[in-house]
């Protein structure tokens, strides 16, 4: 039964949140009606993203959704550090393998035999890799989303058509069921 009631809560608010997140507008007279199908501006989403190719976080802006801006350079910036932090370890564990074979021991790894060093190369080389796939992975995620969200913004959201959690009782065992409702007018 709390199931059950927390499911119809969460429809509930969830049905909800969207009548409540739009705005009203004015009566717009039949004139101006038919000038609403010339709003869709079908380059938009290309704007955007080519925006977000240029500078990651550009088509956020352009999209105004300026609050995605710094979860765009928070996670390239991670990515990216983590890049350059496996890189030099990389570098460092290469060189004191390269001046092993030379014959010098006097490195910072002295403790450490060549397999040792071997083995943090590979591990610290196969890290830096997968810190640049994911870098990369977030600037297409950037583009991506910039593209999306400009296409979606785009979308006449009224009130002819609403989805709403409806909470009824079975009148047959007077328990309670919970469904939604797609009402759509014309």
């Amino acid at each position: 039964m709390n199931k059950i009631i927390s499911i119809g809560i969460f429809l509930f608010i969830l049905g909800n949140a969207a009548v409540f997140a739009q705005v009203k507008t004015p009566a717009v007279p039949a004139a101006k009606d038919s000038l609403k199908s010339n709003d869709i501006d079908p380059l938009t989403p290309a704007k955007a993203a080519f925006y977000s190719a240029v500078l990651p976080g550009l088509g956020q802006a352009y999209n105004k959704k300026y609050w995605k801006i710094p979860l765009v350079y928070g996670a390239m910036g991670t990515s990216l550090y983590f890049y350059l932090d496996n890189n030099k370890k990389y570098h460092q564990y290469r060189d004191a393998y390269k001046r092993r074979l030379e014959g010098y021991t006097d490195d910072d790894y002295s403790y450490l035999d060549n397999s040792r060093l071997i083995a943090g190369q590979k591990f610290y080389q196969r890290n830096r890799d997968l810190s640049a796939l994911v870098t990369l992975g977030f600037y297409v995620l950037n583009i991506i989303d910039a593209n999306v969200d400009a296409a979606l913004i785009q979308f006449n959201v009224d009130e002819n058509l609403s989805v709403k959690p409806v909470i009824y009782p079975n009148d047959v065992t007077f328990k309670t069921n919970v469904g939604l409702t797609l009402n759509y007018s014309f």
